[in-house]
């Protein structure tokens, strides 16, 4: 039986971990090491840190952040940001990285997925997508790349299936309209983008409660759920979302003392 992932996320920007609205009105949140310990000593499955300026600033990923990071947990880590070759994605994986997310790169050379795939495996290759509603065009959304600063007018479905058949094993799926704003997981982006594709899908934007996690599992059919404001503040904890998921049906990994 396949489990489902609870999976807090660590946008950095700065060296620090952020949070805001819909990409904007960021608030410091603390030491990325530190909050990726404590999330993983209270059952999260994986980490996935994400360094939101890395594009925008045409750098490549903090790696000395990555590096502390991934040494304070023993959980996978799934790191993005500012990879824009095979080699840069070599250089995160040496520096802790169990997978590597990439966005506004393979939007602009999508065979980047081809070569990082062949490289390293596609099981390493997680494309992530941060995909917004097209007004008056239900079921449409459109990709935005270079931390939701710029529109490319790509279809979000048709990009996933792409990126996917290029070599991605893994889509962390964002919707910006969501993201922040704890109103639940945008669900009709989720079922499209899970039904065009064959490999796990990861629910990202729009977290508040754990119920909003059941759905985007038991509605949305994502194989994992990501949240970050509501971990980081303590708003809700990993095992209530664990526990919401596990009253509903859906199997999740369980620590020995839950389990006990």
């Amino acid at each position: 039986m396949l489990l489902r992932r609870v999976i807090p996320c660590l946008d950095v920007k700065d060296g620090r971990v952020v949070k805001g609205v819909r990409f904007v009105d960021l608030t410091d949140e603390g030491d990325p090491p530190t909050l990726a310990a404590r999330h993983a000593a209270d059952g999260a499955d994986e980490i996935v840190f994400l360094d939101i300026s890395a594009a925008p600033e045409a750098r490549g990923t903090l790696l000395d952040v990555v590096e502390r990071t991934a040494k304070r947990v023993f959980v996978p880590v799934t790191v993005g940001g500012g990879v824009r070759t095979a080699d840069e994605m070599r250089d995160v994986l040496r520096a802790g990285a169990d997978k590597v997310a990439v966005n506004s790169a393979a939007v602009r050379e999508p065979e980047m997925l081809t070569a990082c795939a062949r490289r390293f495996g596609r099981q390493c290759v997680v494309i992530s997508v941060d995909a917004r509603a097209v007004p008056d065009e239900p079921g449409r959304w459109e990709v935005v790349i270079a931390g939701g600063r710029t529109p490319t007018g790509l279809d979000a479905i048709e990009w996933i299936t792409r990126a996917v058949e290029l070599g991605a094993g893994e889509v962390l799926l964002t919707s910006i309209d969501r993201d922040g704003t704890k109103e639940g997981f945008d669900l009709p982006l989720l079922r499209a983008a899970v039904a065009a594709v064959d490999v796990p899908v990861v629910a990202s934007g729009g977290a508040g409660t754990p119920a909003d996690m059941v759905a985007a599992i038991t509605e949305g059919h994502a194989d994992a759920v990501l949240a970050a404001s509501i971990f980081h503040r303590g708003i809700h904890s990993i095992d209530s979302v664990k526990d919401a998921l596990a009253a509903a049906g859906v199997p999740v990994r369980r620590s020995a003392a839950v389990a006990a």
